[in-house]
């Protein structure tokens, strides 16, 4: 190496023996350990040289370049790093399956919403996809099909992927947390649904609806305050009296929701016109004496529409 910086005319020994060989001064020395230090921050011979030989050199914009091409350098060997974990969690029995798994992971990251929709649906039944792999493309898929896709194939896995979706659900992206949660409504399992349960208390209000939405499908009564709130604030509001609908199927909580939907008409909950009558309007759905005389009370509403809609629901009632 020292011969080496010599022909570059970087390094020249001080002096040399009788016998030839080359002796160094410390100012030498000094040079020979500056050198090597400048390499080790990734410098180039050629600027090694410049630094220690023009007076005029300023570091700081090729020290910036050197901090680019690091930071490059380093996304590329991490995202190296992620598809070779995610092979190796594939447990491939030879190099075809090894293959194939790196060309569903490509084309998982391919521009075209086709082959990610593919590789997708092909992840079940084909080669299986690792389950992080399938987590993060869900969470960045901005294709509605795609999108789709991506959360059936993550159901089909089971819940390998809940902890990475739990992880979405804290993400500081608003549009990562709704599509986590997203996918974990359509995971149905026990520690799907404990997740979320746990999301009715989440500081987004777009986590806890979806939850509220998807627990009430699945007739966890903890959802139905949220179910409500969205019918009062007409936030999907049509899907969430269905859920309703569905949680009251079972004659226990039948008249609990009936009593909320009235209390939120009473209390004074909502001034909204448009609020009360949407609440009216869910207990055509509510079985049971409660949400009956609820409506009877209803049908002689100041509100026209209101009573009107009540005493219609409640003729409806009778006739079935």
């Amino acid at each position: 190496m020292l011969r080496h910086y010599e022909s570059l005319g970087l390094l020249r020994p001080t002096d040399r023996t009788g016998a030839g060989y080359r002796e160094y001064s410390d100012q030498d020395i000094r040079r020979i350990f500056h050198i090597e230090s400048l390499r080790s921050l990734g410098l180039s011979l050629r600027d090694v040289r410049r630094a220690l030989d023009d007076p005029g050199f300023m570091p700081s914009d090729l020290v910036d370049d050197l901090i680019r091409q690091t930071r490059e350098r380093i996304a590329a060997e991490t995202e190296l790093l992620t598809r070779l974990r995610r092979i190796g969690a594939a447990e491939p029995d030879g190099w075809e399956d090894v293959l194939r798994t790196v060309a569903l992971l490509q084309a998982l990251g391919s521009e075209s919403a086709g082959k990610r929709q593919r590789a997708a649906l092909s992840s079940v039944d084909g080669v299986p996809v690792p389950t992080e792999a399938l987590v993060e493309a869900a969470l960045n898929e901005t294709d509605a099909n795609v999108a789709g896709a991506l959360r059936w194939a993550l159901a089909q896995s089971g819940d390998g992927g809940l902890a990475l979706l739990a992880e979405g659900l804290d993400s500081p992206v608003a549009e990562v947390r709704k599509r986590a949660v997203q996918c974990v409504a359509e995971i149905p399992s026990r520690k799907a649904t404990a997740l979320l349960r746990d999301a009715l208390t989440h500081p987004d209000i777009v986590v806890r609806r979806y939850a509220a939405m998807a627990l009430g499908a699945r007739g966890v009564a903890d959802a139905v305050p949220t179910l409500i709130d969205m019918v009062v604030e007409d936030a999907n509001d049509v899907d969430a009296a269905d859920a309703l609908s569905a949680l009251a199927s079972r004659p226990a909580l039948a008249d609990q929701i009936a009593t909320r939907l009235m209390e939120s008409l009473a209390h004074g909950v909502t001034e909204s016109a448009s609020a009360r009558r949407r609440l009216t309007q869910a207990l055509a759905d509510i079985p049971g004496t409660t949400a009956s005389r609820a409506l009877a009370d209803l049908s002689h509403d100041e509100d026209r529409v209101v009573a009107l809609t009540a005493a219609y629901i409640l003729t409806m009632r009778d006739a079935r």
